[in-house]
This record gives structure tokens, sequence and C-alpha cells, in this order.
């Protein structure tokens, strides 16, 4: 019997770690692809910054444009966690992050450094 208990133990263990890995795949599906992230309320005004974000391996990377006409440059790390990414990167001198997490299958909001609203669009 208790053969048993340890082998549906087991499985369960099994089937719930498999549903929690298809998770974080699913969350990183929902960022591939182009953004674009509208800062706003900085001292500078609102901004918007080009964003897009690949997963290989089940690692996400992530990628932004600084300046329009501007070359793609890599973000530092990306983290995706519980549907919300959180992307650090280094723009006019200053290391920042932004989080955002799904609004709905085309829309994103956030914040950049827990300061100031950020809302993402996906590029079509």
């Amino acid at each position: 019997m208790n053969s048993k208990k340890l082998l549906s133990s087991v499985l369960t263990l099994l089937l719930f770690a498999s549903l929690s890995f298809a998770y974080v795949v699913e969350d990183a599906a929902y960022f591939e692809g182009k953004w674009e992230v509208l800062v706003k309320d900085t001292p500078q005004g609102d901004a918007t910054i080009p964003m897009r974000f690949e997963t290989k391996d089940g690692v996400t990377k992530g990628y932004f444009v600084e300046a329009a006409g501007g070359e793609e440059k890599a973000m530092s790390s990306v983290n995706i966690k519980d549907g919300k990414l959180t992307a650090y990167f280094n723009i006019t001198g200053y290391d920042v992050y932004v989080s955002l997490a799904k609004v709905d299958d085309d829309n994103a909001s956030g914040s950049l450094m827990d300061m100031f609203p950020a809302e993402g669009k996906r590029v079509k």
C-alpha cells in the first residue's frame, strides 16, 4: 500500500511541475515580438521606447532602441514571473527597469522604475 501512495505522490508532483512549466512558457510567449512602450510623466515628458523580446531555449532576451532611427541594443536581463515581465537596461546613461503585465492580447501596462506609468502596445 505504501508503494501506491508513493507512486501517486510522485505522479501528482510531476503533474504540478509540468503545469507550472507550461505557465512560464505561456507567459514568455505572450511577450514575444515587438512592442512600443509609452512611458508617461517623466521629467522630460512622455517617451516611447521600441522594444523586442524573444525566447530561445527557455531564456527570454530583450532589445530596445534608444533614439529614433537608432540601432537596437540588448537589454541587461529580462525576467518573467507570475505573468509579469521585468526588463533591465541602460538608456541615456541611466540603469533602469520596466515592468509590464498583460492587459489583453495586444496591450500591457506597468511602470518604469515603479515611478512612471508605462503602457505597452504590440507592434503588428
